[in-house]
């Protein structure tokens, strides 16, 4: 696949000083973070991680609808974060909500998935932000760490759902964002990415099981009217830009 995302129209090569050519500088507000290809955001002035809807337990509350997914979404996705964490390390993570797919996604966690988000909490302070899917759960013993509808630090924001009116700065999720992209030997890929455009970030969903939103669609394009953005998508060993101009629709429509 990355050898694929290698080839995709327009898309600049990986950054040679940066990680290792693994991330992408994204400058917001003054800030310079990383985009990492796992889809997580880090601020190493700050040495904070930020990650966006991981929706643990999607597929435990679609089996309470008795709509039967494998269940092992939660446990991939606490895999591939726990790997992003020992890969930078943060001393602070920031998860921008729809961490749960429900209220009582912590109720239904398994021993085993409970203590490897604990092992992960250990020693850093963590924050969870209130999503729409999430706005209050369950908060047993083992669920460490801080809760907010938001949090600011110095001149950047972290929220869940974007802001309708521009806000310089600003960090949120909720949407979702995938960009269809275009390769020189022909056909496409969908692929989760990050859009910024300098004064806000729209991060990717992190969990297994969360679906995408085009990056053309209004809902993230009306959010950057007038602004020269980018998508920022995730190839398998780094992040490529691609201009919103050079990026698909869907086939479908």
């Amino acid at each position: 696949m990355n050898a694929h995302v290698g080839r995709l129209q327009g898309a600049e090569a990986p950054p040679t000083d940066q990680g290792q050519g693994r991330e992408k500088v994204l400058r917001l507000n003054g800030s310079a973070f990383l985009a990492d290809p796992a889809g997580v955001l880090y601020w190493p002035d700050e040495h904070l991680m930020v990650v966006a809807d991981l929706h643990l337990e999607k597929g435990s509350s679609y089996a309470r609808r008795r709509v039967f997914l494998p269940p092992y979404d939660t446990a991939a996705t606490l895999m591939r974060l726990a790997a992003a964490i020992a890969r930078l390390p943060p001393r602070r993570v920031v998860a921008l909500g729809d961490s749960f797919h429900d209220n009582g996604g912590p109720s239904r966690l398994s021993a085993q998935d409970a203590a490897a988000l604990r092992a992960m909490q250990v020693g850093r302070d963590w924050l969870w932000i209130a999503g729409n899917h999430d706005p209050a759960p369950e908060r047993g013993a083992w669920l460490d760490g801080d809760h907010a509808d938001h949090h600011a630090v110095g001149p950047i924001r972290f929220r869940h759902e974007p802001s309708v009116s521009p806000c310089d700065g600003e960090i949120a999720g909720h949407l979702h964002p995938v960009a269809i992209v275009g390769g020189r030997a022909g056909g496409s890929l969908r692929r989760r990415c990050f859009v910024a455009d300098g004064r806000r970030c729209i991060m990717p969903a992190f969990g297994a099981y969360a679906g995408g939103l085009n990056i053309l669609d209004p809902a993230i394009g009306g959010l950057f009217a007038g602004s020269e953005h980018h998508a920022h998508v995730l190839g398998r060993d780094a992040v490529y830009s691609v201009a919103r101009r050079q990026c698909l629709a869907d086939a479908r429509r």
